[in-house]
Order: C-alpha cells, then structure tokens, then sequence
C-alpha cells in the first residue's frame, strides 16, 4: 500500500496519517530509523525514512525509490523467525517509508563494541540463526549482498534464562531474482570487508557470496574484527582477492566452519545447509565435523573458477589452523578515486589487477555503519587530536570512509541535519539544534545544554605530523580532561591522508556533567592541520558516533568569510 498523506508538528510527525515517528534510533546508509508509533492498531514499529539527495536526476531518485520498494518487497514476501518482518511501505512527498517490527535491542555490532567477542557456542548459534535465514531468503530467489554485524538485531529475551533472538534485517541492497539490479554498471553497494571475491571481480554472484559474508562474520564476532580488515580500501580489496586467508585464532573451534565458507571458488565454498548442519554438531557435541561430501554451495552462475589471478584453497577440514599455500605475486591496487552524492556518500574503486588477468574491479562502497558503531566526545582543551580507542564503549573503525570531494560546493545533510557554512572558511552537516560557539582558535558546535560538544580547528602542521601531535595530547590527557583514563592513540590516514585518532574516557568537567567519552580525529591536508572531535556522556556514545561521522564525511573548505 503506498500513501501520500502526512502531517508535521513542532516535535512529532505523522506518517500516512497513522505512523507518529517519536525517536531517532540510528541513521544506516539509506536513511534514518525511528521508533514510531502505530496509531490505527496501537503498538510500537520502527519505520525507515529513506533519505533523499537533490542532487540526484530524475531517473536516479526514480531508481533510488525503486530499489526501496525493492527492499520491501524482498522482506515483505520471507516469513522466517530471524527476518525482519516488514508491515508496510508508505510515501510522503515522494519519500519512501519502511514500516517494520520494532526489535528490542541493539545490533551484533554494538555487543561486540560494548561486550567484546563472544565465546564459539554463541557464534555458533548466530550462525545457526542466519543460515535458517539465509536459506529461507534463498529459497525465495532473494539475496541479501550485505550480511555484517551491523546487519544483525538481538533482540533481548523476555526471560533472562532465554538467548536473545538474533534477526537479520536491512536488506536494503538485497537483490530479488527476476528484478532488475541497480548495479550493472559493475559497481557494487555494500561492506568491502565482508564482500566476496567474485562481487569484488565483477562476476554476477548468487546464494554463496552471502556464506562467504557469514564467513568473515563468524570471524568477526569471535575475534572482534574482520580478518579483511585493512587501513585502506585498496588493502580490503587485495586483501579479499588475493591475499592469504588467516582465520582468527578464536575461531579454531569451528575452523572447518569458518575455512568451508571462507572458500575462494565459490563453487566449492560451503554450502547452507552443511554449514548449519556442522554448526548444530558443535553445539551439541562440541565438537565440529568434516563437512560431508558434496557439502558446497550451488554454482554461481558466469564465475570461472580459474579465473587467473584468483587463487582457489583447498578447504582445510581439521580444527586446527593451517599454514595457507602462498598466493602469487600481484601489481599494488591504485588509491581509490571518491566521488560524492551527499551523506550517502561512495567510493567507487577501480582497481586495475595488471598481469592478473583480473577484470577491472569496481567497488561501490555505502557510508553507514552504520548504523552502528561508538563515541565520540568533547573537545579536548590540548592541541589538535586523534583517536583512542576505550574498552568500555564501541570503537570506530580508523579506515578510510567515502566522502564529499574538497571541490564540492556544499555537502548534502542527512535527515536531521543542517549544513553550516563557517565563517572560518569551512562547512559541514551538523544536528539541526546545534548552534556555533567560537572559544579562541577553536570552533564549537554545541547541542542545547552542551550534552554533545563538536569541535573543529584548523592550525598549521606540526612537527612529527599527526600522530605525533596526538600521542602529545593524550600524554597530558590528565592535566586537561579530569579523570582521564583508557586513552589510546592509533596511527592511521583520513582520506589517503596522514591522521591519527584518539579516543579516551574521562569525568567530564564537573559532577553533575559526568563521565563523558570523547572521539577526535586530527589529519595533514594541503598544507594544514585539521581537528575534528565529538565529546559526549558515556551512555550517549552511539549518537555522539553518528555525529562524529556525519561531520567528519561531509566536511569541505569554503572561502573564508
């Protein structure tokens, strides 16, 4: 059913005359998720606002609808206990709204952040969970070309004696067979460090490029990171295609689980069915089998085994890790080229395998983790700083995201956002209700009552670069952030550029403030220096996260005022 009527007030709006959006619970990357409420049947659902880009054409926001109405249709037609279920679709202002079940709880990628890993019988039985889910989606002709932690809802048990439910939702790049794909061009929407070597390659793929991103999943989730995991773009890529695949320590328990799925050839990789059939031997021996013969995963139309330059394994069944076979030598992948289309930002990376024989590969990377990830905090009062990582909050990801090129005129806001222009020659998106406090050489953006602090400074470089700079900083952390603790500083690059990041907790300025978390980003670019933080209370990390990011992926250099 598709509506066109709504209404708006001071702090609520009303969808279609019946979903009152009440709270922001997350912004992934085709919107943002709001609790809502039902008024025509009295219960609580979340609804997702698609978010528009104006500087799309015609035909793209027709295709950008489309592929919306796609990922309802997609869910909409699974009934499977750990699949989202999918009430309705709305439109407003030629905006789609996805209504869907509200889950009680966070996703997979926030317990990771927050709790750390999880010990082999319950990644064992996510993985259960998602392969029921999988097959079920499978079944149906319906690829979900996105499975990762931040994919993945528990939704807390009503009991406590009872596991929280583990639902697979977002299927908002899901590929429904018969429908046409929006990436023909060869480029490709989703998460490079759980994509799948054939998606990479350019090949049309099927059922096993999803197993192979519950691969590297399974792998995260008792690890705490992808074994992919790169601090550039070019680096996941290489290393999804060619490198040696090395399984986390943690993950021996179910190696031959892990290595089945985590198989190049995806006619050989680990099937569904196998894989859940030795996940449910774990659990109930704690023990893995061999996968049986004839356990692989159906073909994937139009990929070539033998693809030069795509290394095939030989799957390793014993649970004990083995010394992979060394892959052949390959060219350096170029950087990647970024180009912009707003917050939903992407990078497109063409990578040119010379003497690989490799198709050139394109990867069309979303910005959203979305959906998902940690804190940031308030601005230092020390020099220009970067990222430290605390173990009582969710820790971003210091690797290279897709943003708006400096030669943008103006970056695009999300929902929820506004762009400020600075008088100091910079703009950015930030909240709607922030409002700009200048403080010396260094730029606030504050929420009302100072809750979320934003902070900017520009500076010329200094000696030993960024991490230097940072590892100065977090050096007096205590003499200017009272009880400060759990600092660390990580050497990384912010756009191919020289950064380092620092994150730390600390007691906040006085009592009734409280701890806070802060997240600070400080990077080298044409000649200067450029501070980026978030400060904000302990238990308001994953907004303060989105904030931190939104700045940090839409900022651009304006001329000075």
């Amino acid at each position: 059913m598709m509506v066109r009527m709504g209404t708006e007030g001071d702090s609520v709006r009303v969808i279609a005359g019946r979903y009152r959006l009440e709270k922001r619970l997350g912004r992934g990357g085709m919107g943002v998720v709001w609790r809502a409420t039902d008024q025509l049947l009295g219960r609580q659902v979340a609804v997702k606002e698609i978010a528009q880009d104006d500087s799309l054409s015609e035909e793209e926001a027709r295709q950008h609808r489309d592929r919306t109405l796609r990922e309802a249709r997609a869910v909409a037609q699974l009934r499977h206990p750990h699949i989202i279920v999918v009430h309705d679709v709305v439109e407003q202002d030629e905006r789609p709204y996805i209504v869907m079940e509200l889950i009680d709880g966070g996703s997979l990628a926030d317990r990771i952040s927050t709790h750390g890993p999880v010990d082999a019988a319950e990644a064992a039985r996510i993985g259960v969970a998602l392969l029921g889910a999988l097959r079920t989606a499978h079944a149906a002709g319906v690829l979900h070309r996105d499975i990762k932690p931040a994919n993945v809802l528990l939704e807390t048990a009503s009991d406590e004696a009872d596991a929280d439910r583990v639902v697979l939702t977002d299927f908002g790049i899901a590929q429904v067979a018969g429908a046409t794909t929006l990436t023909e061009n060869g480029a490709f929407v989703g998460s490079p460090e759980y994509t799948a070597p054939e998606r990479m390659s350019g090949v049309r793929t099927g059922p096993a490029s999803d197993l192979w991103s519950l691969g590297a999943l399974l792998c995260t989730v008792l690890s705490g990171e992808s074994p992919f995991r790169r601090d550039s773009l070019g680096g996941i890529l290489h290393a999804v295609v060619f490198d040696e695949i090395r399984p986390p320590e943690e993950a021996r328990p179910l190696l031959p689980v892990v290595r089945g799925l985590l198989e190049r050839d995806p006619e050989r990789r680990l099937g569904a069915a196998e894989a859940e059939r030795m996940l449910r031997a774990f659990l109930k021996t704690g023990r893995t089998p061999k996968a049986a013969a004839g356990g692989a995963a159906h073909p994937t139309p139009g990929y070539t085994p033998t693809q030069k330059g795509v290394p095939l394994r030989e799957l390793a069944p014993p649970p004990q890790p083995s010394t992979p076979s060394p892959t052949p030598p390959v060219t350096a992948v170029p950087p990647p080229r970024r180009s912009t289309r707003g917050v939903l930002v992407a990078a497109l990376l063409v990578a040119a395998m010379a003497g690989a024989g490799v198709s050139a590969a394109a990867l069309l990377m979303r910005g959203d983790d979305k959906e998902a990830s940690p804190p940031v905090s308030s601005a230092p009062l020390t020099s220009t700083s970067a990222g430290t990582t605390s173990p009582s909050s969710p820790t971003p990801t210091p690797t290279p995201t897709p943003k708006p090129s400096k030669t943008a005129n103006t970056p695009t806001a999300p929902s929820g956002y506004r762009v400020a222009h600075d008088p100091d020659g910079f703009a950015l998106a930030v909240p709607e209700d922030f409002t700009r406090v200048p403080q010396g050489e260094r730029i606030f953006y504050m929420s009302p009552g100072e809750t979320f602090r934003l902070g900017i400074k520009m500076s010329d470089p200094a000696a030993g670069g960024p991490l230097a700079v940072m590892k100065s900083a977090a050096a007096k952390g205590a003499d200017t952030n009272p009880g400060y603790h759990d600092g660390k500083v990580t050497d990384t690059t912010h756009y191919g550029h020289p950064a380092a990041l620092w994150e730390f907790t600390w007691n906040g300025f006085s009592t009734a403030e409280g701890p806070r978390h802060t997240y600070d980003l400080c990077w080298d670019e044409g000649g200067r220096m450029y501070d980026v933080w978030v400060s904000a209370p302990v238990g308001k990390v994953r907004e303060a996260k989105e904030y931190f990011d939104v700045a940090l992926d839409t900022f651009v250099l304006e001329q000075k005022q």
